[in-house]
């Protein structure tokens, strides 16, 4: 997905700049149809300037910006490219000149878009501490607990397959504590593949039997695994086979969801607007898909108001969201991007004030400039966060789980205490 979203930004700004400014700088005629036979011509003449072919710079655009983010898609949609920018000689529409330089330019279109959003090649690999974790080759003494609920079972057979001594036990979304809490009692590590709430489980269990966590993705949502370097089945299978580990930090409110020992979060926290969020995604997803229920409920929420009372660290505010993230998260406009380091010892807190249609407020002021400007939102980066006054009812939402909050909450984190296999050549 982000190669194709890379590609397609790549290809927009390629297309943008040949035909407002390309075409007309340079107004050189079409070449002449004699020499073309007629079989090889395009049933439509293109009435434009032929310098620089446009088509050949959407093609070059869109197949570098792939090749960016992932080289593998990158050659799939290489020869496309490629014949799309032949083909404009080849029916005789433009000169060979004018296809190189399109191509050219549709490159550096790419290349200008990386340098404004970097690939994840080029982000700097996050400064988390290594751990001493058992290397288990071919997966002995590891027990694996997935979540069928998850859309997991498929990405199952690909752990089975590439670690055959590991257990793999699949359990419906009911059993997944009980059987984490079995597994912790004969393994030597840990392993997990379902969503961020299935890893949430999972990675609290590892903590209180003292056991390293395998991650492996292919859960609805995976952000802890791709915030940790792990895109892949391979990534972790590699990590568990060589013994390589980092340690992370765990999230922490208090009290937890059973009102006495702490709840605890590998992402986010939130209190406000995105429980309600959660709650209409859940309700839409089973019925229309995952990606869409997220836009609806994303829309809805925005049209409301979701006015949360509460003390926050001594002060009466009224609130439509207060998110706290386990880590720094990257500044990306109105919602949180990816954290570079989990183990800063640091709660990403944000809050958006409340007043009417926050929502919109909060997307204009992004659409403005920097939210750090807004006066409907504020950041700080904190180790504890207070909050008393909570009113009765009122949702709080963990790693994509929602429960219902007390009157009074403290957040805070337990620093470095989770080991998580994670390759050694993404340390």
């Amino acid at each position: 997905r982000r190669a194709a979203l890379r590609g397609a930004v790549s290809l927009g700004v390629a297309s943008a700049a040949i035909n407002t400014v390309g075409k007309h700088a340079v107004r050189r005629g079409r070449p002449a149809l004699d020499v073309v036979p007629v079989i090889r011509r395009l049933k439509r003449q293109p009435f434009t300037t032929s310098f620089p072919s446009g088509h050949a710079a959407s093609a070059a655009a869109f197949a570098t910006g792939v090749a960016l983010e992932s080289k593998g898609w990158g050659a799939a949609v290489a020869p496309v490219a490629a014949a799309v920018a032949l083909s404009r000689v080849y029916t005789g529409v433009h000169y060979p000149s004018d296809v190189v330089v399109g191509a050219a330019l549709g490159v550096g279109a790419a290349y200008a878009v990386r340098g404004l959003v970097p690939t994840r090649a080029q982000l700097p690999s996050p400064g988390r501490p290594y751990a001493e974790a058992p290397a288990l080759p071919g997966g002995r003494g590891l027990v694996v607990v997935v979540n069928r609920a998850s859309g997991s079972s498929d990405t199952a057979s690909l752990v089975h397959d590439a670690l055959p001594e590991a257990e793999v036990v699949e359990c419906d979304p009911r059993d997944v504590g009980s059987e984490l809490d079995k597994a912790a009692d004969r393994c030597r590590a840990l392993g997990v593949l379902g969503g961020d709430g299935t890893v949430n489980r999972a990675a609290v269990v590892a903590v209180r039997h003292g056991l390293p966590l395998a991650v492996f993705p292919g859960g609805t949502l995976n952000h802890f695994a791709y915030d940790l370097g792990i895109e892949h089945v391979h990534d972790t299978v590699r990590a568990v086979t060589e013994g390589d580990a980092v340690r992370v930090d765990l999230g922490r409110f208090s009290p937890g969801p059973d009102g006495s020992t702490p709840g605890h979060f590998l992402n986010t926290f939130s209190l406000g607007v995105y429980p309600e969020l959660v709650r209409v995604r859940e309700h839409w997803s089973p019925r229309i898909g995952g990606w869409p229920a997220g836009v609806l409920a994303a829309l809805k929420v925005l049209r409301g108001r979701h006015q949360l009372d509460a003390e926050f660290e001594g002060r009466r505010r009224s609130l439509w969201l207060m998110f706290a993230g386990n880590g720094m998260y990257g500044q990306m406009g109105p919602t949180p991007g990816h954290r570079r380091d989990l183990a800063d010892g640091l709660l990403d807190v944000r809050i958006v004030h409340g007043g009417r249609t926050p929502g919109l407020r909060l997307l204009g002021a992004a659409l403005a400039g920097p939210l750090s400007r807004s006066p409907f939102h504020a950041a700080e980066r904190m180790r504890r966060v207070r909050l008393t006054g909570i009113a009765p009812g009122t949702p709080l939402a963990f790693d994509g789980e929602v429960a219902e909050a007390p009157s009074e909450l403290t957040l805070d984190k337990a620093a470095e205490a989770l080991r998580v296999y994670r390759p050694k050549a993404l340390l």
